[in-house]
């Protein structure tokens, strides 16, 4: 592991990086003024987040020692992947950006063309199946050969900086942006994939850390390294035990949400029943068990 001051004083361009923070920090931004000039004050903590959780964590992942050391460190490269895989989207959405842009953007050609192209893949990533499958597809990366073509192609790399937060964002937004009442059998059910998505997530951690073979296909670093380099196989053990360290932890904000969610739904619920007439519950069940027969 590079000493601290190495790890703090490692600092490099990514003009991939800094493009995407531009574009969604400027259109935050614009949303936030537009909010302002309408009468409507948009909640700060919210703007923090998406800036400082978001925004400001994927600047350091990208222009700090992650991102100058991923083509040469594969725990430099996995740990960025999953950072920008859950923990950034999580800081962008909780400034809730679709929120903003509902309240902002005018009726019009405009406000109906971007609400058609979110539509399906917002549809698409509401599936309770679908954000745990993206996620382990992503992960599963890491034991393949394809890892270490990505890591070492500036372009494929860049492409991933920009792709895999975008990727993240779908699977945490429809979660976070929800605001239609969902029943508590969804909810329950919604439990079970999460409950599988944390199980599934550390498969690939765990192979990397347990199994003696490299998996990337990446050869030896040519020419001198600095002393604190670990071996290629360490560095693939590192890499792993980081892997399941962030996967496996940021499922647990998932299952907190879902029981909140749980929670009022249910209170919901059984408000709805409560005031419901002796004559209306007796309908209810006589419906119910016809259902049945």
């Amino acid at each position: 592991m590079p000493p601290w001051d190495v790890f703090l004083g490692t600092w490099s361009l990514d003009p991939w990086a800094l493009a995407l923070i531009a574009a969604a920090g400027g259109l935050y931004a614009w949303g936030l003024v537009r909010s302002a000039a309408s009468g409507v004050r948009w909640p700060a903590w919210r703007a923090a987040c998406f800036y400082v959780l978001g925004l400001g964590l994927y600047a350091f992942l990208n222009f700090g020692f992650l991102g100058t050391y991923s083509p040469e460190l594969r725990w430099a490269f996995s740990v960025r992947i999953a950072m920008m895989l859950f923990v950034v989207p999580a800081g962008l959405a909780l400034g809730l950006p679709v929120g903003l842009a509902r309240r902002t953007i005018r009726p019009g050609r405009l406000r109906s063309f971007l609400a058609a192209t979110a539509r399906r893949p917002m549809n698409l990533f509401a599936n309770s199946a679908v954000a745990p499958v993206a996620g382990l597809i992503v992960l599963s990366m890491m034991l393949t050969p394809l890892a270490g073509i990505s890591r070492l192609s500036p372009t494929l790399e860049g492409l991933l900086t920009l792709a895999i937060p975008l990727l993240g964002l779908l699977m945490v937004l429809p979660m976070v942006e929800e605001k239609t009442r969902v029943s508590t059998a969804l909810i329950m059910l919604q439990f079970v994939f999460a409950f599988i998505e944390l199980l599934a997530d550390a498969a690939p951690g765990l192979i990397m850390r347990l199994v003696p073979s490299i998996f990337d296909g990446a050869g030896a670093l040519s020419g001198p390294v600095p002393g604190w380099f670990p071996n290629a196989l360490r560095d693939q053990q590192l890499g792993g035990d980081f892997l399941w360290f962030i996967a496996e932890i940021m499922d647990l904000p998932v299952m907190i949400l879902l029981f909140v969610r749980f929670s009022k739904s249910d209170k919901g619920e059984r408000k709805i029943l409560d005031e419901l007439t002796d004559e209306q519950m007796d309908e209810l069940n006589a419906a119910h068990l016809h259902l049945r027969d």
